[in-house]
């Protein structure tokens, strides 16, 4: 099976949440990383410099032996079941992971669809809410979210966070996240896992901050 994923040269969620299952389960592939301005390029004809086609002219996308698969959740659920981070027989585990999927998609959209001049105290307040939901659903005994195991729950979450405390989204404050005890724990767990912290030494950012949640 040849594997390629497509996404830019940055650790997003929706883009990680498919790089590390692949990395956690031993699974080669392809980590294909292309500029804006090729994006520009995809939005409008579907397709990548090199004829690669990309569904709905978005990413990420992953191509599995010439198939192109598009859209977080899918390409997430694919990668996770290579690499058993995500169950293939168990509906009620798989559930419990794509709620938190979902909620990451929920502030993901939530965040990214406001402008920095829109990001005012009323919006800060429904992003708090959102983070306070989050929270108090997870069970504060665990280091994990569903059943106290990595999964790419996990992975989403902990990337979803990284990117909204970053201090790079104009409106939202680094220090957001102080008062949610558990999203930080799991964050915490989940960038302590060794492949994780394998995965962040060989691709991330020299100036990324280890632990910073």
């Amino acid at each position: 099976m040849k594997i390629s994923l497509i996404y830019f040269d940055f650790p997003f969620w929706r883009a990680e949440i498919a790089r590390l299952s692949l990395y956690l389960g031993n699974i080669e592939f392809e980590d294909l990383r292309i500029t804006s301005d090729e994006f520009q390029r995809v939005k409008s004809n579907g397709h990548l410099d090199n004829g690669i086609k990309i569904p709905f002219h978005q990413l990420p996308c992953l191509v599995v032996d010439k198939i192109s698969v598009a859209q977080t959740g899918g390409i997430g659920r694919f990668c996770g079941k290579l690499a058993d981070l995500y169950p293939q027989n168990n509906n009620i585990e798989a559930a419990l992971i794509d709620q938190y999927i979902d909620i990451a998609t929920d502030i993901t959209e939530m965040v990214s669809k406001t402008k920095a001049e829109d990001r005012n105290n009323i919006f800060i307040e429904s992003l708090k809410r959102k983070l306070s939901i989050l929270n108090n659903s997870i069970d504060s005994e665990n280091n994990y979210l569903v059943n106290a195991k990595i999964s790419i729950a996990d992975i989403a979450i902990w990337r979803m966070i990284g990117w909204l405390i970053s201090g790079n989204l104009d409106g939202i404050q680094s220090d957001i996240l102080k008062s949610y005890k558990n999203i930080s724990k799991i964050c915490l767990s989940t960038e302590s896992h060794p492949k994780v912290n394998e995965w962040i030494n060989k691709t991330y950012p020299k100036t990324y901050i280890k632990g910073n949640f």
